[in-house]
């Protein structure tokens, strides 16, 4: 079971939204999302209705303002629960060209920086084979982040990227 409840303003002040299931279209419930309570499960938000936009993947905690889940605005219009066996294997294959072509490396562990790995800060097709990850723009786990489930993604749009550069990734890991 997932819980999750969004404020209008920061602090987990304001009007509220509590939801337990995914919602594609928030709009009539909150015009803006400045502070969030996961109470429970893992979530994938977006910045636009219908899971479009920019994707922020959160855990359970607090986040008193959008900046700590690293958002770039108040703008949170759909959310999407998902659950994963905890203590499951993790794997994810990268690749320098689409289609899987070109150089690849496998993991099953954290990438905090993928260039120190891979000698490259694109990737441009991927396969996640075992567990969900989150990939990031910029090294440190910094940046726009991308959801990641078990799937092929022939080129980086498959995951919502709007180009290749890849600056790190982790696997989710607190379910």
């Amino acid at each position: 079971m997932s819980k999750i409840i969004f404020f209008e303003e920061k602090n987990f002040q304001g009007r509220s939204y509590e939801c337990d299931t995914d919602c594609p279209d928030m709009n009539p419930h909150i015009s803006r999302c400045n502070s969030i309570r996961v109470e429970s499960g893992c979530w994938v938000l977006y910045e636009k209705p219908s899971y479009g936009g920019y994707q922020y993947v959160l855990t359970r905690g607090e986040y008193p303002d959008y900046q700590c889940w690293m958002g770039y605005s108040d703008s949170i219009h759909s959310c999407r629960t998902f659950s994963y066996a905890s203590g499951g294997p993790y794997r994810i294959r990268i690749y320098e060209r689409p289609n899987f072509q070109g150089q690849m490396m496998e993991f099953s562990d954290d990438c905090e920086s993928v260039h120190d790995h891979f000698r490259s800060r694109d990737i441009y097709s991927c396969n996640v084979m075992d567990g969900y990850w989150t990939m990031y723009e910029h090294p440190s786990y910094r940046g726009r982040q991308y959801f990641m489930r078990p799937g092929e993604y022939r080129k980086f749009s498959d995951w919502g990227a709007t180009c290749a550069t890849t600056g790190s990734f982790r696997r989710i890991t607190d379910f």
